[in-house]
């Protein structure tokens, strides 16, 4: 809140404005101008609020450094495209790659340095004390820790294409990780709740109509937070339910891509991501946002029924 007066015009003053696809929705070529890598403005809140607390609580390092390396990534990202005028920043593989590198160092620390075992809690079978938990091999755990971590990543970033939509679904998902950490005693509670307050705050200046976007800098951050935190809590399983957006989004886009390919021009919905295809149901975005936000905290609320 402090902030984001002080940022926007910072951003405008750079042209720090946002480019708008031509074969995105018509709707939102109004945006075109509007400042973006607002999630600046997120990781530093983050950052700040967390170094108060990293002293002792071991746990929170290695979600910052997931969260705030993701969230570089998509700074370079939301660089690229301003300054260059591309609708698309770093090319897939070197985004892929980067993501890679933050996910190796991510994983190290979590095997090497905390020493976690490669396990983790499987929903609905009695909680996070007297649950049933998945210990995997080593190797294979590695392999799924990438692919979930690089996946939620870029599902995150897909649902960040409406105003308010990607803060207000991880604000809810950032609530549940809190309400988990601070009631099992984690220590990476401080981080979590750190995101969801700048998330709250960032909201201020996100809803609809926006006047900061929060980029591929805050949305890649986000993604960053998500996967860590659901690893440091030995909860990644959780992620399709608490995600359900992000896994919606991701799902949605690769339907279509695999439909369009495969049948040479059909489509299944009007246009992917999801959140796009209600809009040109006739949705207005304040609806789709708000739909989706109710499905998070149903979903949310489900996955605290499956501790």
């Amino acid at each position: 809140v402090i902030l984001c007066p002080v940022v926007i015009p910072f951003l405008k003053r750079l042209k720090f404005g946002q480019y708008v696809r031509d074969d995105g929705p018509q709707s939102h070529l109004k945006k075109a101008g509007t400042p973006t890598m607002g999630g600046l403005v997120i990781m530093i809140s983050i950052v700040i609020t967390s170094m108060f607390y990293l002293k002792d609580h071991s746990e929170i390092l290695p979600v910052l450094f997931a969260t705030v390396g993701f969230g570089l990534i998509g700074f370079l990202d939301d660089y690229i495209k301003v300054v260059m005028q591309r609708s698309l920043g770093l090319h897939a593989w070197q985004k892929f790659l980067l993501q890679c590198g933050i996910t190796g160092v991510f994983a190290y620390y979590y095997l090497e340095t905390l020493h976690y075992e490669p396990q983790m809690l499987i929903p609905f079978t009695g909680g996070l004390s007297g649950g049933c938990y998945w210990k995997m091999p080593v190797g294979m755990f590695i392999v799924f820790l990438f692919c979930v971590m690089v996946g939620t990543v870029n599902g995150t970033n897909f649902t960040d294409g409406l105003d308010g939509l990607a803060s207000g679904v991880t604000l809810l998902v950032a609530v549940f990780f809190t309400v988990v950490a601070i009631g099992t005693g984690n220590t990476a509670a401080p981080v979590s709740s750190a995101v969801a307050g700048a998330l709250m705050g960032f909201l201020v200046y996100n809803i609809y109509p926006a006047r900061v976007f929060m980029g591929d800098t805050g949305s890649l951050a986000l993604g960053g937070f998500v996967s860590s935190m659901a690893f440091i809590l030995k909860m990644p399983l959780f992620i399709p339910i608490v995600g359900i957006i992000y896994l919606t989004e991701v799902l949605s886009v690769i339907l279509q891509v695999g439909c369009y390919r495969l049948t040479k021009g059909k489509r299944i919905f009007r246009m992917a991501p999801i959140h796009h295809h209600f809009e040109q149901c006739g949705w207005s975005e304040t609806k789709v946002v708000a739909v989706f936000s109710i499905v998070t905290a149903l979903f949310c609320l489900i996955a605290l029924a499956a501790l």
